[in-house]
């Protein structure tokens, strides 16, 4: 996949069908959006491509940390494996702020992206004030010479699928519901790190830890069900998140996991933690060793469950 990441120098050479939007999360809503954009690509050959900004514009804006489902290399990794061709994350300046609807179609996404197709949802939003939207789109297909298609939004029990339902999803712990939601596990990518080297030497359980960046939004501390994408193959395992305040004092957020099946050095390798379901929040515990006999409990807890999930499939 080809990524222009904050630079408005770019120019795609080929004829593309393009779709706009955040991309938090990658829902079902999205799914949806990406997967009609991916019919037109094998219908008419067109490039995939995929207009982002590289910063949320209500963070700009506002001047103030919102968390993200996703993380911009979360969205890069996802985008490549659906067989996106081109994802341009575009610089959120004063610039770009002013530009009008038309403006914002005809030199970004005409000019610059080579758009011969656009499909869009219902709700799209774009240039000064957001004043473009779908219907501007069509009012503008002829002069511009584009195809357009408009796709209804996802629904669950009457409420449109967005970032800030699966936000609610997630805050409460409701692993299932969120990735029901996403239609896939909500996933924490990350390169392999040095934790304090206790899990393994002292309690019988090596994980592997990674450090989510500041603006990933995470569901509640505590220890989940997990499933870990290696460049190995799928191994599950269970998961802390959090402090690890039987262990460390006053240290940073980290994503430990214990993989089961799985004995090898993936320190500085790339992987994908995915959450299944959430057992118990995180505590402090006395010793050591009653850390280790609840960790034994979480490793039963969380090989039942996905036995079960096995079941099921």
């Amino acid at each position: 996949m080809n990524c222009f990441i904050g630079s408005a120098d770019f120019k795609i050479e080929e004829p593309t069908v393009v779709t706009i939007g955040k991309f938090d999360g990658r829902h079902k809503g999205h799914q949806k959006l990406l997967g009609r954009m991916l019919e037109f690509k094998a219908r008419k050959g067109y490039q995939a491509a995929v207009f982002t900004f590289d910063a949320a514009p209500g963070a700009r804006i506002l001047g103030t940390e919102q968390k993200v489902i996703t993380t911009n290399q979360e969205r890069r990794n996802n985008m490549a494996k659906m067989g996106i061709d081109y994802l341009v994350e575009y610089p959120f300046t004063s610039d770009v702020v002013r530009l009008s609807a038309e403006a914002f179609v005809r030199e970004i996404l005409i000019e610059k992206m080579n758009a011969k197709a656009m499909v869009v949802g219902t709700d799209c939003g774009f240039g000064y004030q957001r004043s473009g939207n779908a219907k501007v789109l069509k009012e503008l297909s002829s002069k511009y010479g584009y195809e357009l298609e408009v796709v209804i939004k996802e629904q669950d029990e009457k409420r449109d699928i967005s970032s800030t339902y699966i936000k609610e999803e997630l805050a409460r712990g409701h692993m299932e519901k969120a990735n029901m939601l996403l239609g896939e596990p909500y996933a924490i990518h990350g390169t392999v790190v040095h934790g304090n080297h206790v899990g393994g030497p002292v309690l019988g359980f090596p994980t592997v830890n990674i450090i989510p960046p500041r603006e990933k939004f995470l569901p509640p501390f505590g220890v989940y069900v997990s499933r870990v994408v290696t460049e190995d193959g799928i191994f599950g395992g269970i998961t802390n998140i959090g402090r690890k305040p039987t262990v460390e004092r006053d240290s940073a957020v980290g994503v430990e996991t214990y993989i089961f099946d799985l004995d090898k050095d993936l320190y500085g390798k790339d992987i994908e933690v995915q959450l299944l379901n959430y057992e118990r929040p995180e505590q402090k515990f006395d010793s050591l060793q009653q850390l280790k006999e609840q960790l034994e409990r979480d490793k039963e807890y969380g090989l039942s469950y996905l036995d079960k999930e096995k079941a099921l499939c």
